[in-house]
């Protein structure tokens, strides 16, 4: 199979799809990769290094979509790539469709085969593919709301460790999952006052065990929400249902009562956000404010981080690429139900029926 990874064009995204590692793997397959020039270059790997590992270097964007038959990317094709979209291409990617309906109509109407990186799923529904960007996200999460509560920032001028004599900053996180629990570890790690949310209670039966104590664990119900945002510092949310839209678990009425200059890092954004307030921002400008309440919801957290982003994606997407290229996306997704999960658009239908149901697409076409 022919390969190809452009380089990302959306805003301060310096990541990329593969190493040259993962191209050397592809390659002794017998696959051929064409990495666009320099697209790696913003996570310090460059085109002699890939070149090295017998990938074929092209100028140009538009020659790798057309010469590839199967498109790996870190984010989803910007509104200037949508011309390179055809029937018949496999795209693998963070698609996060559910928020994005012009996505989701011209890959139907372009019958591309397109798998969400964020909808790849386990027979225990653990999102291996989302696992390493919400481990570093939920980590860096941290960093931007300490960032956000900086007084320069509009912030409260809180130290979330606190100091001698001063109680430390009070962070909430909404979500237990793999981006909460990091973010909740490091926000314990620096001296905070943390709480966790979840709707599982065995999750939060393992988050205390986990944390042994060091984290208050309370159960997710409206009305607790409606008590514990108030009284954060930083709130952190980080809840995701697999294809479908974010839940609304934060009311614009809520963020009204919340502290003068307390902060909203909203890593659900991808999907739509999980406040009233919360709208997409860049790293570039990543802060705005709503009822005196700063704002961070840069929609590609991760990609601040690119070197170390770059590497974990790859150690978990190489494995699910090489076996769509060996045996072709058909047989792949038969054969594995994870791939089979992930697959989002197939021939101008819609194959997830989380998916069709937050684009209001229903029916929808099941894979069978």
């Amino acid at each position: 199979m022919i390969i190809g990874v452009p380089k990302e064009i959306k805003a301060e995204e310096q990541r990329v799809a593969l190493t040259p590692a993962g191209v050397a793997a592809l390659v002794s397959h017998g696959h051929t990769v064409l990495i666009e020039h320099d697209a790696g270059a913003g996570s310090d790997l460059h085109d002699h290094a890939y070149r090295a590992a017998g990938a074929r270097i092209i100028g140009s964007a538009a020659e790798v979509w057309k010469r590839a038959e199967m498109i790996l990317k870190v984010k989803e094709p910007q509104h200037s790539e949508f011309r390179y979209l055809r029937p018949g291409l496999i795209l693998f990617t963070y698609l996060h469709l559910a928020p994005d309906q012009s996505l989701a109509r011209e890959l139907l109407k372009r019958r591309v085969s397109a798998l969400g990186y964020e909808t790849v799923q386990l027979d225990d529904n653990t999102l291996p593919l989302l696992a390493p960007m919400s481990e570093v996200a939920g980590s860096l999460a941290v960093q931007a709301g300490a960032w956000c509560l900086q007084a320069q920032n509009g912030g409260r001028g809180v130290l979330l460790s606190g100091a001698s004599g001063v109680r430390p900053g009070k962070v909430l996180v909404l979500g237990g999952g793999i981006a909460g629990s990091n973010a909740a570890r490091v926000a314990a790690g620096v001296g905070a006052e943390v709480t966790i949310m979840d709707v599982n209670p065995s999750r939060l039966r393992y988050l205390n065990d986990l944390f042994g104590g060091r984290v208050n664990t309370v159960m997710s119900h409206h009305a607790a929400i409606e008590e514990e945002v108030p009284q954060a510092d930083l709130v952190i949310g980080t809840v995701l249902v697999p294809g479908a839209r974010a839940p609304r678990l934060i009311s614009t009425a809520t963020v009204k009562r919340m502290k003068r200059g307390a902060a909203l890092v909203d890593l659900s954004i991808d999907q739509g956000g999980i406040s009233e307030t919360s709208r997409p921002t860049t790293h570039a400008r990543p802060l705005y404010r709503v009822h005196d309440v700063v704002h961070y919801c840069v929609t590609n957290m991760p990609g601040a981080v690119p070197h170390t982003s770059t590497y974990a994606l790859t150690n978990t997407t190489l494995s699910y690429a090489l076996e769509i290229a060996n045996h072709g996306l058909l047989e792949a997704c038969t054969h594995n139900p994870a791939l089979r999960r992930g697959l989002n658009t197939f021939d101008g239908h819609v194959v997830h029926p989380a998916v069709a149901e937050s684009l209001k697409m229903r029916p929808y076409s099941p894979w069978e």
